[in-house]
């Protein structure tokens, strides 16, 4: 993995055919999840990205578009200081994208919040459990057909004492 940056932001985004937003000094970019693993490579190796520090997700249910998911990646090039937000575009019945747990190991909790919580599977994830609800949970509550109060999940929950934990 290089930090040196040997291909520039638009050369890159030219060569896959997207556009670059700019917002408040962050480039923001939507890659097309066909060639978000090759993409994602080439912002690490030719970009100089190597920093990835967050991953988060949205529903975007009730905004009436053809993609029901949009899962954010935050990138920095700690050399130049450059911040990119990549977005990228995932739908039911099974919302799939490749784990870039192996090009930066931060994405490994990260993807599993996502996970958790909107029920994107990561393919080639090293541990694809979940990480903050109960593994008997059957759903993913940040997603907007969740009700509010949730299914009645809480009573069928295990009850572990201050003495077990």
């Amino acid at each position: 993995m290089t930090a040196k940056a040997s291909r520039s932001l638009e050369e890159l985004f030219t060569a896959w055919g997207v556009t670059c937003h700019e917002f408040r000094q962050q480039s923001q970019v939507t890659i097309a999840s066909g060639m978000f693993l090759s993409a994602m490579a080439q912002l690490r190796d030719e970009a100089g990205f190597d920093m990835l520090t967050d991953v988060t997700a949205a529903d975007l249910l009730e905004y009436g578009g053809e993609d029901r998911y949009r899962v954010v990646y935050q990138l920095i090039n700690t050399t130049s200081g450059k911040r990119l937000e990549v977005r990228v575009h995932v739908n039911d019945p099974e919302p799939r994208l490749p784990s870039m747990y192996p090009l930066w190991k931060s994405a490994d909790w990260l993807e599993r919040e996502v996970y958790d919580m909107f029920g994107v599977v990561f393919d080639g994830h090293p541990n694809p459990k979940r990480l903050l609800m109960p593994e008997e949970f059957q759903s993913f509550p940040l997603r907007k057909d969740y009700p509010v109060k949730g299914r009645g999940e809480r009573h069928n929950f295990p009850v572990i004492t201050r003495a077990e934990s």
